[in-house]
């Protein structure tokens, strides 16, 4: 990769974003409005003695999912856009490389997450009344790199698709089980042996764990900083594996 291209990339992605303002309501609004529908709905329900509060508990969990699939739906459409019209194509006749294209992509969508996850944890703090027992700023990091994680899938997988029908069909396949795995529905180590084993190499699992050590402790545990870096390696493994696999139009 070259540092003046990944950042020429980014830039012109960045511009292009900007100008779509159906995906800037997506990226911005969206994640935010769906947590204050969880807020109401959780609004009056009891607490169990001796736990957080269910929207606590829900919510600080969201607050890395709705990121994740938001990012995973935008960017793989954003990409297959990219080769049916033609525009990849024209662009890998330039010095660009793939892996300038994909790791662009990653660190545009990352500093649009940054905003994105600020906003949506600024409701929840400050409007909503979450408490955690980490801080705020632990919970936006590993919201953005849970973003950044779904834009690198999204990458990988519009590889495959070749309409914006089929790179939505992905989201079943991909983001689903992930979300039924993760451990905000049943603990992992409460699930069955081959589930959990499943849950195991599932990147989601990490990052939804990592957020549950910050509403737990104060401070930054061992287990946080481990998961994020697993995350961390999902991420750069699907980038990899995305410009591996990416072809310069659907034909």
């Amino acid at each position: 990769m070259s540092l003046a291209i990944l950042a020429a990339t980014t830039g012109r992605i960045l511009r292009q974003l900007r100008h779509d303002r159906r995906t800037i309501a997506l990226l911005l609004v969206v994640p935010t409005a769906l947590l204050t529908l969880l807020y109401y709905m959780l609004a009056d329900q009891p607490t169990v003695p001796g736990q957080p509060p269910i929207f606590d508990r829900i919510a600080l969990v969201m607050l890395g999912v709705f990121p994740f699939v938001v990012m995973f739906l935008v960017t793989s459409i954003a990409m297959l856009r990219e080769r049916t019209t033609g525009t990849l194509e024209r662009l890998l006749t330039t010095p660009l490389g793939k892996l300038d294209l994909l790791f662009g992509y990653g660190i545009a969508f990352g500093l649009a997450a940054t905003v994105q996850a600020s906003l949506a944890a600024g409701a929840a703090y400050w409007l909503f009344g979450l408490d955690t027992a980490g801080s705020a700023g632990l919970v936006v990091l590993i919201s953005v790199v849970d973003a950044v994680l779904g834009v690198a899938l999204g990458l990988l997988c519009s590889a495959f698709a070749r309409t914006e029908f089929q790179a939505v069909q992905f989201m079943p396949v991909v983001v689903v089980p992930q979300l039924l795995l993760c451990g905000l529905f049943v603990r992992r180590d409460q699930m069955a042996g081959w589930l959990e084993a499943v849950s195991d190499v599932l990147p989601l699992s990490y990052a939804v764990e990592a957020l549950q050590e910050v509403g737990r402790h104060a401070e930054p545990t061992g287990t946080m900083w481990r998961d994020l870096a697993v995350v961390g390696g999902a991420i750069v493994v699907a980038l990899v594996l995305g410009a591996a696999t990416l072809r310069r139009r659907t034909g």
